[in-house]
């Protein structure tokens, strides 16, 4: 059975409650029976659900087929122009202005409703009428509340609805809790289920040299889209190809250099932004010649599926981030420990009964963007927020959550790659740019094999690396390195190809957390698609005892920013991962163009030396024995934390991996500490120094 199929039987069991809903939503716009003070609330958001409502039956008909690109365009605007920029300072998705209208607590619940009722937006394009009866009658159930409440207050029953805060929230709770099961539930199966394929329909059957088929996904549309599609155009189909090939290829040896079986996988899940179709076609072709079907699922934007405001999956623009910002705690409003019990259950559930097809599941494959505006956030108090018990509600079910998964998805058993390309908003010198990035993600891999092998020979005779910062970087931190017993046989460092992570460039370790201990800083950096500035980290034994940042003029809030974003609701967490990148060449290209801070982490952690807070670079596949190219076996995969896995594996990881690189130029120097106290200098004043690795300073040179 396809997509077409199933959703066809689910739009069936709908059909009389949709209706139902519908007449209802005609009937709120005209109606004056709830408190006048929110009457424009309610008439406004039903016309937006109307609007979908009326995409979703253009959808059906065919009628969206014969849109102009024009007519398109204009729709995909009218759709999300509420929360741009320019109008988010009065829409009631912005928290504030709602908490304005309708104070704190009974403001930050309507603007959640009205940015759960936006994430049906996608659903209109895929016809889920499933999904949208449930929306429209979340509204209408929440409307009908407050119209109760004007009636009661005009017979001396009830004073008005306003005081009446618990009502709503209870509503809004119980339709989290009651539909886990519907789009928890789907989303499991969009994940590992091929059948789930209305994505993969368009990229391969649409006409991809027309701007039309990018409007058929129902995301937001932007230039950087547009952009990006008219460029690979111009592309010639063996550059098309190299670009996929690389990526597909990376997929394929990454599963070989860790020793795990493809050949017991049948399912690849592709992650991707909107404007890549061309090259993710051919992407698509390749894997199933791997005996790999794709899931190509969406990013998403409900409450009950969403990862706060990361977004995994496919999606095209983000119509403001901020809007994005403000609502990624939304489930503050409705978590309690039996809705999180409750979303396990669910997860167990699906997974248990789907137990085969999520052990076919080989893992992702991203192709990343950057070049966008960097975004840093501003501090909405009216914003919901995690208290503090729900913050180890929110990192237990991580932790649960991922144990449930490893355990039909075993990390042992899955691999990933990932890739990074340019979009339109980097700049005017786009095309140049873009070319200079598949230049980069192509460079000669043997070359850099043996240079870094000749650094890991360095390493490896180390009891502890020092990395220091100069002018006014602030680092300077030891960083303690597992020993060896059998130096003929073993390693420390990964000598790192190209395979899972492209582009070539780095030597990386999971550090020993005891005894390393200092400061890290970085002047300007970009994590997850937030800015940070003047970022700094404070370790001892491995550990982070202290944060702070320069974004806010309250280091308060500063601090809130990084325990939210970096520690991700953890009090602290150790340094995983020890990395020096050797990448020059994608060093300079960033500096000649001016586009060091748009870089994205996965090329801006080859630029510098690195390290990556949280779980180590082997989480879940610590016991599978992974060799360099020179045959000997790195032994360097867990820590102290990590080890815990053999005895309580909740406190083994922390399910996040944020890499922080400290650029060329802010180094004074690397180097490695023998236990006779001998020091080897790998970098000096951001030039590479070891005998054997100079080449790598002829980019800078130039």
């Amino acid at each position: 059975m396809n997509i077409r199929e199933i959703q066809k039987e689910r739009n069936a069991q709908y059909e009389e409650r949709h209706a139902l809903a519908v007449g209802r939503l005609r009937g709120i716009v005209s109606e004056e029976t709830v408190p006048e003070q929110y009457l424009p609330y309610f008439q406004d958001v039903a016309i937006f659900l109307l609007e979908l409502e009326n995409v979703r039956r253009k959808v059906e008909a065919g009628d969206w087929e014969r849109y102009s690109v024009e007519e398109m365009k204009s729709l995909n605007e009218i759709l999300y122009s509420d929360v741009l920029e320019e109008h988010y300072g009065r829409s009631y998705a912005n928290p504030a202005y709602a908490a304005d209208k309708y104070g704190l607590e009974m403001g930050r619940l309507l603007s959640m409703l009205y940015a759960e009722m936006r994430s049906g937006i996608p659903y209109s394009f895929e016809n889920r009428m499933d999904y949208l009866t449930i929306l429209y009658e979340l509204f209408i159930e929440v409307y009908n509340s407050f119209e109760n409440a004007e009636q009661e207050a005009a017979q001396g029953i009830h004073e008005d609805m306003s005081s009446d805060v618990k009502t709503i929230r209870d509503i809004l709770y119980w339709y989290a809790s009651d539909y886990c099961d519907v789009f928890l539930a789907d989303r499991i199966m969009e994940q590992i289920d091929p059948a789930y394929s209305f994505a993969v329909d368009i990229i391969e059957n649409a006409d991809l040299d027309n701007d039309r088929y990018l409007y058929s996904f129902g995301e937001y549309i932007t230039e950087n889209e547009l952009g990006t599609a008219r460029h690979l155009r111009t592309l010639p189909e063996e550059t098309l190809k190299k670009m996929a090939d690389v990526y597909t290829e990376g997929y394929r040896i990454g599963f070989i250099n860790t020793g795990k079986d493809l050949s017991k996988k049948s399912v690849v899940n592709i992650r991707y932004s909107l404007g890549f179709e061309k090259v993710i076609r051919i992407a698509i072709e390749n894997f199933r010649k791997m005996g790999l079907e794709p899931v190509i699922y969406r990013a998403a934007s409900g409450i009950i599926t969403k990862r706060e405001h990361h977004k995994i999956g496919y999606y095209g623009a983000v119509a403001n981030w901020q809007y994005e910002y403000d609502h990624r705690q939304d489930q503050a409003l409705i978590m309690d420990k039996r809705y999180i019990e409750r979303r396990l259950e669910v997860l167990k559930t699906v997974y248990e009964q789907h137990r085969e097809q999520a052990a076919q599941f080989a893992g992702p494959a991203v192709m990343e963007t950057f070049g966008e505006k960097p975004f840093s956030p501003k501090a909405v108090s009216e914003a919901s927020a995690y208290n503090d018990e729900q913050k180890k509600m929110a990192v237990s079910y991580d932790s649960r959550s991922g144990q449930i998964t490893n355990e039909y998805i075993r990390g042992e058993e899955r691999s990933f790659t990932i890739v990074a390309y340019p979009v339109p908003e980097i700049g005017e010198n786009y095309p140049e740019i873009f070319n200079e990035v598949i230049r980069i993600n192509t460079l000669d891999a043997k070359l850099y094999e043996k240079v870094q092998q000749t650094m890991i020979d360095a390493l490896d005779q180390g009891q502890y690396v020092c990395v220091k910062g100069k002018g006014e970087n602030r680092t300077d931190i030891r960083v303690t390195l597992h020993q060896l017993e059998d130096p003929q046989k073993e390693t420390i460092f990964e000598n790192c190809v190209a395979d899972v992570n492209i582009p070539v460039g780095e030597v990386f370790t999971s550090p020993v957390l005891e005894g390393t201990s200092g400061v890290l800083h970085v002047s300007r950096v970009y994590l997850e698609g937030l800015q940070y500035t003047d970022l700094e980290l404070t370790f001892k034994d491995g550990m982070i005892t202290d944060y702070r940042c320069g974004n806010f003029d309250d280091p308060e809030e500063g601090g809130r920013y990084i325990a939210d974003n970096v520690l991700k609701g953890h009090e602290s967490l150790p340094l995983g991962e020890f990395a020096i990148g050797t990448n020059t060449t994608a060093y300079v290209v960033g500096k000649k163009y001016g586009i060091e801070d748009k870089m994205p982490i996965l090329i801006a952690e080859k630029t510098g030396p690195h390290f990556a807070v949280g779980d180590t670079c082997y989480s879940w596949s610590e016991d599978i024995r992974v060799y360099n190219p020179n045959g000997k076996e790195i032994i360097a995969k867990d820590n102290s934390v990590s080890i815990n896995r053999k005895e309580d594996v909740s406190k083994a990881y922390f399910n996040c991996h944020t890499d922080i690189t400290i650029p060329y130029e802010e180094l004074e120097e690397i180097c490695v500490v023998t236990k006779e106290g001998k020091h080897i200098i790998l970098l000096k004043d951001g030039r590479f120094v070891l005998p054997g690795t100079e080449v790598l300073n002829e980019p800078l040179e130039k």
